[in-house]
């Protein structure tokens, strides 16, 4: 598989990535989002709460459920975002989307205790 690389975002500092809030959950439930062809709402323990994350993965995967049990990185600083009604509570940090690829979850090495901070 080969893909077309993209130069390389320009510079921040360190202090703006400190920002970003980057966390190891896991995907309790994946559940269909009525009236939408594209998202998906995923159930997600993060340790000490449990949230709702809206992604697109439904065009994207065969099953979308695949993922379901498995750990992934979500973004979990963001505004809440509003999409077909829901609320999205994270962001799925995965890979390939932007470069139009098929996504895959960005997933530990090894399990590790939901809410573990990446970084």
């Amino acid at each position: 598989m080969t893909t077309k690389v993209v130069p390389v975002k320009p510079n921040i500092p360190p202090e703006l990535l400190e920002k970003i809030d980057v966390r190891i959950g896991t995907i309790e439930r994946v559940e269909d989002i009525e009236g939408s062809d594209k998202l998906m709402r995923l159930i997600v323990n993060l340790g000490d709460s449990k949230r709702s994350v809206l992604v697109g993965m439904r065009k994207e995967r065969q099953n979308p459920r695949e993922v379901e049990g498995k750990q992934a990185l979500f973004v979990v600083n963001l505004e809440p975002k509003k999409m077909m009604g829901q609320i999205s509570e994270a962001m799925l940090f995965d890979i390939g989307y932007a470069d139009g690829i098929r996504p895959v979850l960005a997933v530990p090495e090894s399990p590790v205790p939901n809410g573990t901070r990446a970084g």
